[in-house]
């Protein structure tokens, strides 16, 4: 019996990845920075496995994964250039919709306060952004000339006693479309980065709703320690 060559693939990149850890432990690094490279290793790790177990054919896998991997990699190099200061939310949506060739200003607008974001909570979102704007390349207003997408963030004074955060909360907006059915035929990896990776690592809540002329997606969570609100110069 042949083996899937996804499998073969999994088995190679988690082996490297276990090499990675165990590199990481003897190499005697600041416990912070290990802990923070273990955490982009066990990302990764979720990223093979999940891309495999989502995908019906292995070019499928193939072309999702390596998507994932270079948004990755992209918002991983950006942190490293932006060090401490992270890097803001508007090029983090600006630069993913860029690589679809999806411009600010023609068929994208974006808009909200300036917001930082360092590791913990820029990997993630890039996550989310990514699979929001493939979803928008292969289903949604990415597919019509004529598709837009709109995507905004507010902050609201915090509902809790005093000593809680802010809360934020990100839309983003599609339309141009006709007629998009009310429920997808197929729930991936994308809809668990979003519906399920959001909340676990920022305790945010999404809702996708699937209105005729576009998705819809609002992500609200408490602001985290790892988002920085920038204020105005005067």
């Amino acid at each position: 019996m042949n083996q899937d060559p996804r499998d073969a693939r999994i088995e190679e990149l988690e082996a490297e990845n276990r090499r990675l850890r165990r590199f990481l432990d003897e190499t005697g690094l600041p416990a912070e920075l290990r802990h923070k490279v273990r955490n982009t290793l066990s990302m990764l790790r979720a990223i093979i496995r999940r891309s495999a177990e989502t995908s019906d054919s292995v070019e499928t896998y193939v072309a999702h994964l390596d998507g994932r991997l270079d948004a990755l990699a992209h918002v991983l190099n950006a942190l490293m250039r932006s060090v401490p200061e992270g890097i803001t939310l508007h090029s983090l949506v600006a630069d993913e919709l860029l690589v679809h060739l999806a411009r600010e200003g023609e068929q994208v607008a974006i808009s909200g306060p300036s917001l930082l974001l360092r590791p913990g909570a820029a990997e993630v979102l890039a996550m989310a952004i990514h699979e929001l704007a493939v979803n928008a390349v292969e289903h949604g207003a990415l597919t019509v000339p004529h598709g837009r997408i709109h995507v905004s963030w507010t902050l609201s004074p915090p509902t809790e006693p005093s000593g809680s955060r802010p809360q934020l909360t990100f839309v983003w907006e599609e339309s141009g479309l006709a007629n998009l059915p009310p429920v997808p035929s197929h729930c991936g990896f994308g809809t668990e980065v979003l519906t399920r990776s959001l909340r676990y690592e920022l305790k945010a809540e999404t809702t996708l709703t699937f209105e005729p002329q576009g998705l819809r997606c609002t992500i609200s969570l408490p602001l985290p320690t790892q988002i920085t609100v920038v204020e105005d110069e005067e």
